[in-house]
């Protein structure tokens, strides 16, 4: 069986649930921002041992009042549009589950009650939410740059990775065993940390002609952690590109990505409620 909410409640619903440029919307964004901030912070303090048995306690209560919180509004966001499923599959819908579903699989599954530290994902809401448009536009043009540029950086770590596979093997053949060298897999593993420049210790080359090796690797890592910067920057570089700002879900099929001057949503044709 459907279950319908009436239209003037759902459109008033969706207003304050998906909307971020009305008042009610905004506060609503910014009190549930608020609650995901606090369920976090209940989480990572219920892992810490030694605090007072009532303190346990008052982090379980909380954790389950903000819970019960989250499936509302989880249930009236798929009630508030027409088209349940698209919100249901889409990023934020999927987010919105797995923070809500953690502390009822405790029941079933111990320590599953620690996974809702997921909700830290639902604070992406905050640039969309707060309208912060210089952030939406900058975050929207490093996220086109990355795209345009990803066949480049794919080709790129496709060559790390050849180097640090024939690098491992060269120091393996080198250093041996005795100098903790023990197979392939290990040497590669222990270029991939050098040619990183982060450089455990766990494994340092003894012969002069390893070192050798070692100095180049680390000379070629400095060198290699500019190159997907500079891709990228090249391509946010290249040309200017328009970023819309537009804050507004379709009602219909939940869309937000529409342009600053739409009226109609560019996926369904539904209305959009355009603010004057």
């Amino acid at each position: 069986m459907k279950i319908k909410l009436p239209t003037v409640w759902r459109d008033k619903i969706h207003d304050i649930i998906y909307e971020a440029d009305t008042p009610n919307g905004k506060l609503f964004d910014l009190v549930l921002l608020s609650l995901i901030l606090l369920s976090v912070i209940f989480v990572m303090l219920e892992s810490v041992r030694g605090l007072p048995e009532t303190v346990y306690f008052i982090l379980y209560i909380g954790e389950w009042v903000i819970t019960i919180f989250f499936t509302i509004e989880y249930i009236l966001r798929i009630l508030t549009v027409k088209k349940p499923w698209n919100y249901v599959f889409s990023f934020y819908g999927i987010v919105d589950f797995l923070s809500t579903i953690p502390l009822y699989l405790s029941f079933i599954l111990v320590g599953s009650n620690y996974l809702l530290t997921v909700r830290a994902l639902r604070l992406l809401r905050v640039f969309r939410i707060l309208k912060v448009t210089r952030y939406i536009g900058e975050s929207n043009k490093l996220k086109i740059a990355l795209l345009q540029s990803r066949a480049k950086i794919l080709i790129f770590l496709f060559t790390v990775i050849i180097i640090s596979i024939i690098a491992g093997t060269l120091m393996y053949l080198v250093e041996g065993p005795e100098h903790g060298f023990t197979n392939i897999p290990h040497s590669i593993y222990w270029c991939i940390v050098t040619l990183t420049t982060v450089g455990y210790g766990d494994i340092s080359p003894g012969t002069p002609l390893g070192q050798f090796i070692a100095s180049v690797i680390m000379i070629l890592g400095y060198g290699i952690i500019a190159v997907p910067t500079g891709i990228v920057t090249a391509e946010m570089t290249k040309g200017k590109v328009k970023v819309d700002l537009n804050t507004q879900v379709c009602s219909n099929c939940n869309e937000s990505k529409h342009r600053d001057d739409a009226k109609f949503c560019h996926k369904c044709g539904e209305s959009l409620k355009v603010e004057n």
